[in-house]
């Protein structure tokens, strides 16, 4: 799909891209996007900032208006706008992250969420998850009302997204087929990164098995019919949870993700090994100067370096690089998962290109494959700008799955 706007910025079409795709689940309004954008200054992550805030403010003052005045639906609805546009205004300022902007846009992403969630019926309920000795934050939708054993998907955001996001981003597409959703935030994204200073960790399967122990004492939780979904770098964590916990019953990597040490490396004219060895030194002089000229010339890189150091703890772009090599389902990991397993694959992912193949090669559990192209305008990275495509397909999948009596 050719950028609608910043044609010359990758990094700030997808961001657009993936506003505007929110509207499929009520996470924005098409005009309210576009006029966002037209005031934006392309690269400039200030004016970035500035743009959706104002619009955030604006639309979250509708809402509050709207419910003052009896008008339910009208308020969720603005509400569940502002939350998104909140989410927008303060993504590109991790560089810094003392930035008080930061806290205050994502707060009030949150604070619109739980309005909007309310005013649900059934309410989407706010929970917190006990984790080591910390929670984890999340929402428990309830589609059959409470005490409704129902199959039930678990489900979790990536590199730089929120569970609020993750209601336009598969929680509201499962909640209406009747499923049973609890979706979560975990160690390094934002909900636990931003108020208890976790950042991420690899071995995600320590991550998830607190979540399904939460899960597993809800009566709306049928134990016997839990997908677990991963969306962006949960391409790779889901997958790898699933490998080492057989509680999971069914899969689903948006978009699969095989090995994100080949991210970093790629970016360097060395052979994995020796790439593996300087991003691991104490001193690699000529790969921090290859990282650095990259973060100069390739706006994806100079944000992904940026928030990828904040959320991984990381003290240094190379440091942030060699995190990555971390994270992979290398070395019989992806041949440990026995789950029926779903991996999507964008034919235009401008982060993970040709990982959801890697991994689908190496699985050796019941597999699918679902290829979206560009035809389709479901191209993007997680199929954004097409969810009602992109969900209709994995939950067509997941119903299947769970009615199969082979399963």
């Amino acid at each position: 799909m050719k950028p609608l706007f910043f044609p010359d910025d990758t990094q700030f079409w997808f961001e657009t891209l993936r506003a505007f795709g929110h509207s499929a689940y009520g996470g924005s309004d098409f005009g309210e996007v576009a006029v966002t954008s037209e005031r934006i200054t392309a690269g400039d992550y200030d004016s970035w900032h500035d743009e959706w805030l104002a619009t955030a403010d604006r639309v979250a003052a509708l809402g509050r208006d709207a419910l003052a005045r009896g008008h339910r639906v009208s308020a969720r609805d603005a509400f569940l706008r502002a939350s998104n546009y909140y989410r927008s205004a303060e993504f590109f300022l991790h560089g810094n992250p003392s930035d008080p902007r930061i806290t205050h846009a994502y707060d009030a992403s949150v604070a619109c969420f739980r309005e909007a969630a309310a005013l649900f019926t059934p309410a989407v309920e706010p929970v917190e998850i006990p984790y080591e000795g910390t929670v984890l934050p999340g929402y428990l939708y309830r589609p059959g009302g409470p005490g409704v054993a129902r199959p039930t998907v678990v489900m979790f955001n990536g590199f730089d997204g929120t569970a609020e996001e993750m209601h336009f981003s598969g929680a509201a597409a499962a909640a209406e087929r009747g499923y049973t959703v609890l979706s979560f935030d975990g160690p390094g994204q934002p909900g636990t990164r931003h108020h208890h200073g976790l950042t991420f960790r690899p071995d995600w399967e320590n991550v998830v098995g607190p979540v399904l122990d939460h899960a597993l004492g809800l009566s709306e939780v049928d134990p016997a019919r839990i997908a677990l979904l991963g969306n962006s770098m949960g391409g790779v964590l889901a997958p790898r949870a699933a490998a080492f916990d057989d509680r999971i019953a069914a899969c689903i990597a948006i978009d699969g993700v095989y090995d994100l040490g080949d991210i970093t490396t790629g970016t360097l004219s060395l052979d994995r090994a020796e790439a593996e060895r300087q991003l691991r030194a104490d001193h690699a002089p000529e790969v921090d100067a290859a990282l650095e000229s990259a973060m100069a010339t390739n706006p994806m890189v100079r944000w992904a370096v940026s928030h990828g150091m904040y959320v991984m703890g990381a003290t240094s772009p190379r440091a942030f690089a060699a995190s990555y090599l971390d994270y992979h389902l290398r070395d019989g990991i992806a041949e440990k998962i026995t789950c029926p397993t779903l991996v999507c694959s964008a034919e235009d992912d401008g982060f993970f290109h040709g990982q959801p193949e890697r991994l689908y090669e190496h699985l050796t559990c019941p597999k699918t494959l679902i290829e979206f192209t560009d035809e389709l305008g479901a191209a993007a990275h997680c199929h954004t700008g097409a969810q009602r495509l992109a969900y209709a397909r994995v939950y067509d999948w997941l119903d299947d799955t769970f009615a199969d009596p082979a399963r």
